[in-house]
């Protein structure tokens, strides 16, 4: 009655994906222990189904009471299986049923009163019953459909609604398929309920989740079998907040130069001999490679960061040998512990990279311990990213303005735009705070380009002549400095706008100036659309005289700390600076003016202009154009 020609192959298919799954290292994580179960109900369905058709076409042969028994077992598996598939899903969406009990156990409700109605068939034959001519489905018979479609359902909720929880398209797409198929299969067993084919779709759907959630290379490093980066992460911000673990973290000294000396094969054969012995010594301890030699070794709050440490400075005084192998290496060493006041594995994470970096330069195996403070401060600074990264993604940079004054009577001639951001209360933050984690997260060529063009707005929209501004000066990053479409960009943007570029001052710092050829051919070209170059924190960084000589700055302004330093201990050196910079044809701003006897002081070395509190504090547009509109 039954054609078992599809259910058999997919038991020997699921046997084969179950090997797989058990031939290598995995980490418990939800997502893992779900496809586990998926994996065993999955079999035990297909097992049952085969048998207890099988049972059923010989009830003749069969009792009752073991024909009750194995058709019960099926149903109630064939209910769970739609309630794991269904888990399966909100698992991958980052769901988590631990937190909200009650939402759980009314999902499982469907599966369970089913379950009870398929074991009460011995008595109320309401999915089936066994009759004196063999199998008969019952008046509910259809409530394996509807249950199934049931947790489908769910699935496809979670799917649209929760997709963001998803970073990866593909991921989306897979788990979007994988519940298509099961559809299908549903479909196909309503239409063709004797030929076992559903067996076969739910391998499918396997198979999906197996190749877009599974595959060992997303959480194993290539090199060995140890656990990747993305491993810990994921390990750590499911766990986050029940863990009181210790973790230490080991770095391989001069890791670059140790591939340049030994050769990348060599080094990379180092680094599996490494986790070989990792795994087989700190075998309670689960062990994660972060590239560039670096390997974090997570114990249970009983580990003892001493033992750990010893062992291990021990094995790095002999070579590591294999066949033609011979390396000699030294290692630092980092040390957490892991509490409930961990933000995120990334703040873990960050701070243990950062440590370990600051462990590699100090040339001992002392540890870097990481303290409760620093876990803080990063936790801080991560707060501070996400932050930026909303407000340039919304275009909600502030633009405020400082003035920028005559030496010689202190009226205004200019302005300088500086680039502000507010926290969620509407607290701002200045740019000393950000800007760096700008330029990190690539976030600083956006972020320029908005404060680029809501100066040429302003410009636009007010008559600055008026009130005495004829430029405003806005300062480009190294990293902006970089782009090759610089010039087009902003030219683009002064198009839109109908500024003159004469309007318009750029300000970039002497961090920019590494590269001469580079620097030259990006004014050249920039110039070439009418900008005029300023020379930023002159005093902090590479250039010197020769240098400035052979790029078109207009002006160059004098860092604050240079400024200050000749005021506390006036020199000859800061004055004959300043004339040099004169008889070059550069005109001269001294920033960090505090009160008129820094002025008094810079305007006797020959300064053009000045730029500080004393004039002004930078100020919001509105404010700017009220204080200076009067």
């Amino acid at each position: 009655m039954w054609d078992y020609s599809f259910a058999v192959p997919s038991m020997f298919i699921i046997s084969i994906i179950l090997v797989f799954y058990f031939s290598l290292p995995r980490l418990s994580l939800r997502v893992n222990r779900t496809f586990l179960d998926i994996l065993v109900v999955e079999g035990v369905v297909i097992f049952l189904d085969v048998v207890s058709s099988w049972a059923d076409e010989h009830y003749a042969e069969t009792s009752n009471s073991v024909l009750y028994i194995l058709n019960g077992l099926y149903f109630v598996f064939f209910f769970a299986r739609a309630y794991v598939f269904f888990a399966f899903t909100a698992t991958v969406f980052r769901l988590d049923p631990g937190k909200r009990p009650m939402t759980t156990s009314l999902l499982r409700l469907p599966c369970v009163v089913a379950a009870v109605i398929a074991m009460s068939c011995p008595w109320t034959g309401l999915i089936y019953s066994i009759q004196e001519d063999g199998y008969h489905s019952g008046a509910l018979y259809d409530l394996v459909y509807y249950i199934f479609f049931l947790y489908l359902a769910f699935s496809f909720f979670i799917i649209f609604a929760y997709r963001k929880n998803l970073d990866r398209r593909r991921h989306r797409y897979s788990i979007f398929l994988a519940n298509a198929v099961l559809l299908l299969g549903l479909i196909v067993r309503r239409m063709y309920p004797t030929l076992l084919l559903m067996d076969t779709f739910c391998i499918m759907a396997v198979i999906i989740m197996y190749l877009a959630f599974q595959n060992p290379e997303f959480y194993l490093e290539l090199r060995g079998s140890v656990f990747n980066s993305t491993a810990f992460r994921d390990y750590i911000d499911e766990n986050n907040g029940k863990l009181h673990d210790k973790a230490v973290g080991m770095v391989v000294h001069n890791y670059h130069e140790m591939r340049d000396i030994y050769g990348g094969r060599q080094i990379d054969k180092g680094i599996s001999l490494i986790s070989d012995y990792l795994l087989q010594n700190f075998e309670g301890c689960k062990i994660f490679y972060y590239r560039k030699g670096r390997f974090i070794i997570l114990g249970d709050g009983t580990m003892s960061f001493h033992d750990v440490i010893s062992t291990l400075s021990k094995r790095f005084n002999e070579p590591w040998t294999a066949d033609d192998l011979e390396l000699y290496l030294d290692v630092s060493f980092v040390s957490v512990e892991i509490t409930d006041k961990v933000e995120s594995a990334d703040a873990l994470l960050n701070s243990m990279i950062i440590a370990m970096d600051k462990a590699d330069k100090l040339d001992s195996r002392e540890p870097v311990i990481i303290s409760d403070n620093e876990m803080e401060n990063n936790k801080k600074e991560n707060i501070l990213k996400r932050l930026l990264v909303k407000v340039v993604d919304e275009d909600k940079v502030e633009v405020f303005l400082q003035p920028i004054v005559r030496a010689d009577n202190g009226q205004i001639v200019g302005a300088e735009a500086l680039s502000r951001i507010r926290d969620d209360d509407g607290k701002l933050i200045p740019p000393v705070a950000f800007i760096h984690i700008a330029e990190k997260n690539g976030r600083i060529n956006k972020l320029g380009e908005q404060v680029f063009e809501k100066a040429c707005r302003f410009i636009k929209e007010n008559d600055l002549e008026k009130i005495g501004v004829h430029w405003i000066n806005v300062n480009l990053s190294p990293m902006q400095f970089m782009k090759a479409d610089l010039a087009e960009r902003y030219d683009s943007i002064l198009q839109k706008y109908g500024i003159s570029p004469e309007k318009i001052r750029l300000e970039i710092t002497e961090e920019s100036m590494i590269d001469d050829g580079f620097l030259r051919k990006q004014i050249h070209s920039m110039q070439k659309k009418g900008f005029k170059f300023v020379l930023d924190d002159y005093g902090t960084g590479y250039s010197n005289i020769t240098r400035l000589k052979k790029c078109p700055f207009i002006n160059v302004k004098l860092d604050m700390s240079l400024v200050w330093d000749y005021f506390n201990e006036p020199d000859e050196i800061l004055p004959s600076m300043v004339q040099a910079f004169k008889h070059m044809n550069f005109t001269v701003t001294a920033e960090g003016i505090e009160d008129e006897r820094m002025a008094k002081a810079m305007r006797e070395t020959g300064c053009d202009y000045f730029q500080g509190y004393y004039y002004s504090k930078p100020l919001p547009l509105d404010e700017f154009l009220k204080k200076y509109n009067t």
